[in-house]
């Protein structure tokens, strides 16, 4: 399993979910462009002193990202019907984690979705076909 991080832009959070795969042995990916200088002085300013113990890859784009980790699932919802802790989580899963919410991501980045096939992905059509006001649950 893998932990991924999509465009941090806190060091401090970064910092921790680095730390934390650090201390369970969890290869974590980042997802470039970082809201933040991504080096060792910065992430050590952050408190994040596990940088050598964590397995961490750079990808300089979500594109990059997916040629690289091919296999497993992704896993990015906070709204599934299922627990994670009864969910069947495989070897090969990467668990997502962004700021924002789902809808944008799978807006912005998942071609398979309606709006990503008719626009073919075009961002700002994307965004030109939502409506003007909207509610979230």
């Amino acid at each position: 399993m893998r932990l991924a991080l999509f465009e941090p832009d806190i060091p401090q959070n970064a910092g921790a979910m680095i730390r934390l795969g650090a201390c369970f042995g969890v290869p974590i990916d980042v997802i470039e462009p970082c809201g933040f200088v991504f080096d060792a002085a910065g992430l050590k300013r952050a408190g994040m002193d596990y940088l050598e113990s964590a397995e961490v890859a750079r990808h300089s784009s979500w594109d990059a990202f997916r040629i690289a980790r091919r296999s497993g699932r992704l896993l990015l919802t906070t709204k599934g019907e299922e627990s994670y802790a009864d969910f069947g989580f495989a070897a090969a899963d990467v668990i997502l984690v962004r700021r924002g919410c789902y809808v944008e991501f799978n807006l912005l980045y998942d071609r398979g979705t309606q709006f990503g096939l008719r626009t073919g992905g075009d961002a700002e059509a994307i965004l030109m076909s939502l409506p003007s006001e909207v509610r979230w649950p």
